[in-house]
C-alpha cells in the first residue's frame, strides 16, 4: 500500500544505484587513462624528435670523419711521394724537404686526434655515441607507441563497459602492459646522453 515498497521495486533501485556508481567509476577510470595517454603521446612525440635528431647528428659527425680521413691520406700520400724525391736530391732541397714532411706528419697527426674532439678517434666515439643515443630513442619510441595504442583500447573497453553495461569489458582494461611499456619507455628517454651536441668543424 502507500508505504509499502514492492520488493522489485526495491531490487530495481538497488541495481540501478550500484550502476550508477560502477558509471562514476568507469568515467573516472575513463578521464584517468585519457590523462595518461596525452602524456604518453607527448613522450612518443619527444622520442620520436629525439631520434630523429641524433641521427641527423650521426650522420654529420660520420661526413666530417670520413673527411678528415680524406685528407689524412692525401697528405700521406704526397708525404711518400716527398720522400722518394727526397733520394738523390741537393742537400739543402732535402732540408727543406724534411720541413715539409715534419709539418705533413704533425698536421696528419692533428687529423688523427684533437684535444678539441674533432680528430678522426674523437669524431668515432661521438658518432657512435649519437648512434646509441637514437637507438635508446627508437627503443623508448616503441614502448610509448605500444602504451598509447593499449590506452587507447583501454579507453574504448571502458566506454563499451558503460553503454553495454558489460563487466568484464572493464575489467580487461585492468592488464598491466600499458604500464610496463609507459615505465620502459620512460626509462630508455631517461638515460643520460653520452655525447657533446657540439658541432665539429673541419679544418
Amino acid at each position: 500500500e502507500g508505504g509499502t515498497m514492492d520488493p522489485t521495486e526495491a531490487q530495481e533501485g538497488i541495481e540501478d544505484a550500484v550502476k550508477d556508481a560502477r558509471t562514476r567509476r568507469l568515467a573516472l577510470l575513463i578521464a584517468a587513462l585519457a590523462a595518461l595517454l596525452a602524456i604518453v603521446s607527448m613522450q612518443d612525440d619527444n622520442t620520436a624528435q629525439d631520434a630523429i635528431i641524433s641521427n641527423i647528428e650521426a650522420s654529420d659527425l660520420w661526413s666530417f670523419f670520413q673527411a678528415k680521413t680524406v685528407r689524412q691520406f692525401t697528405i700521406e700520400r704526397e708525404s711518400e711521394a716527398l720522400k722518394v724525391e727526397r733520394v738523390g736530391a741537393p742537400p739543402e732541397k732535402q732540408a727543406a724537404i724534411d720541413d715539409l714532411l715534419k709539418a705533413w706528419a704533425a698536421k696528419s697527426a692533428q687529423y688523427d686526434s684533437e684535444k678539441t674532439g674533432e680528430g678522426r678517434k674523437e669524431l668515432m666515439e661521438r658518432a657512435k655515441a649519437a648512434e646509441a643515443d637514437r637507438d635508446l630513442a627508437l627503443a623508448a619510441n616503441n614502448e610509448f607507441g605500444y602504451a598509447s595504442a593499449a590506452l587507447q583500447l583501454a579507453i574504448v573497453l571502458a566506454s563499451a563497459s558503460i553503454s553495454l553495461g558489460v563487466g568484464w569489458l572493464a575489467s580487461a582494461r585492468s592488464g598491466s602492459a600499458p604500464w610496463q611499456w609507459f615505465l620502459q619507455g620512460l626509462d630508455f628517454s631517461r638515460r643520460p646522453c653520452c655525447r657533446s651536441r657540439t658541432s665539429p668543424h673541419i679544418r
